[in-house]
């Protein structure tokens, strides 16, 4: 199976953390977080990965050198300009074309760590026969995703915004918070019609909208955390000490 891990992030909320080196560098418990997230990507099964990388991407060939790419195929997409989710996707999609593969492939970003069910992910999305399929949680966060009774996204709610985006009608719409970790059908990326910066959220509602099957995977039982911020870091070495995940 192969995956993407998102890594090209500037990192600003993790000054000065990211001062001299990329997020995908900060440690957590020792590790990296992209020694973390290529570790549990592996026990899962995946060998070939892609790693978008913008800020210092040279330090992250580097540390893939050291590391010998943890016994995985990994190669680096360089954006020189970020080209945030969707584009970043987009520019790395020759790499789940190759051979003609119908394989789902994941998508995580390299700054949260979980316990999610992979492998239950999958096996849902395969089940469905969803384009993809996306660990979302009952949570509080500025940016939420509808959803109706049977988990398919039907659109967004947006803080500060006086009404919801309804992209696909639905029936006791719920509000969930997106995970960041996704399963994705090869297709979508030749769906893909957007050009340049662009975030993967805005494709999943444009197709939602006309009727493929975007689901959600609710993730609430598993631990998980986001690293976007120093006092997250630091919850999460916490964490660590407690053997949380």
């Amino acid at each position: 199976m192969k995956a993407m891990v998102l890594a090209a992030g500037l990192g600003k909320r993790l000054r000065p953390l990211t001062n001299e080196r990329p997020k995908a560098l900060v440690e957590v418990g020792g590790r990296t977080l992209l020694e973390i997230t290529l570790t549990r990507l592996r026990a899962f099964g995946v060998r070939e990965v892609i790693i978008n990388a913008h800020h210092f991407a040279d330090a992250i060939a580097e540390f893939l050198a050291v590391k010998r790419n943890f016994g995985m195929r990994i190669e680096i997409s360089r954006e020189e300009v970020l080209l945030d989710t969707g584009g970043g996707l987009k520019k790395a999609g020759w790499f789940f074309r190759e051979g003609g593969s119908q394989e789902p492939f994941l998508l995580h970003n390299v700054d949260v760590i979980s316990t999610i069910d992979l492998g239950s992910m999958v096996e849902q999305h395969a089940k469905n026969e969803a384009l993809a399929t996306l660990a979302v949680q009952k949570r509080e966060t500025s940016r939420l995703l509808l959803f109706d009774e049977q988990l398919q996204l039907c659109g967004r709610r947006t803080v500060g915004n006086q009404q919801d985006e309804i992209v696909r009608e639905g029936s006791n719409l719920m509000t969930l918070g997106f995970a960041g970790i996704h399963v994705i059908s090869p297709r979508m990326v030749r769906m893909m019609d957007e050009e340049g910066v662009f975030s993967i959220i805005d494709v999943y509602l444009r197709l939602a909208g006309k009727g493929e099957k975007i689901r959600g995977f609710r993730a609430d039982e598993y631990y998980w955390r986001d690293l976007g911020k120093l006092e997250q870091v630091e919850a999460a070495n916490r964490d660590y000490a407690e053997n949380r995940f």
